[in-house]
């Protein structure tokens, strides 16, 4: 328990860390640009903490839920593929709506899907790595 609770609060840092550093750097801010009219001015950080620790917690638990079912004898594999689980449900079918119902630039479409693909990646080998269910 003390070990998911640990990992449940290093990754939910590690999504801040990451969509700070994916979504502030000089490329992401020119290809983001088409977002200004509708985006905040300001970032409610105590929020954006809140919700990528509550992030971390519920992927971790997810993670544990469905790690018997996931393919591959390591945990790093299982990681691995959780985080294309994740990454499809959470990052490409969000983009596709995106792109479909918005006028976003294709650039700026394929940028979330690689940062978000890295992202998820990283997340589930750590997973992967430091978790496994109690049996």
């Amino acid at each position: 328990m003390v070990r998911f609770i640990i990992v449940s609060i290093s990754s939910g840092i590690l999504f801040g860390i990451l969509d700070g550093l994916f979504n502030a750097n000089p490329l992401a801010q020119k290809l983001y640009v088409v977002y200004k009219p509708i985006a905040k001015s300001s970032v409610n950080i105590p929020a954006g903490i809140a919700i990528d620790l509550a992030y971390g917690f519920i992927m971790a638990a997810v993670f544990l839920m469905i790690y018997q079912s996931l393919p591959g004898e390591y945990g790093i594999i299982k990681g691995i593929i959780f985080a294309l689980i994740v990454w499809f449900f959470r990052v490409v079918m969000s983009a596709a709506s995106t792109w479909m119902m918005f006028n976003v630039p294709l650039p700026t479409i394929l940028y979330t899907i690689i940062t978000g693909l890295v992202e998820m990646l990283i997340l589930g080998i750590l997973y992967g790595l430091t978790l496994k269910p109690i049996t």
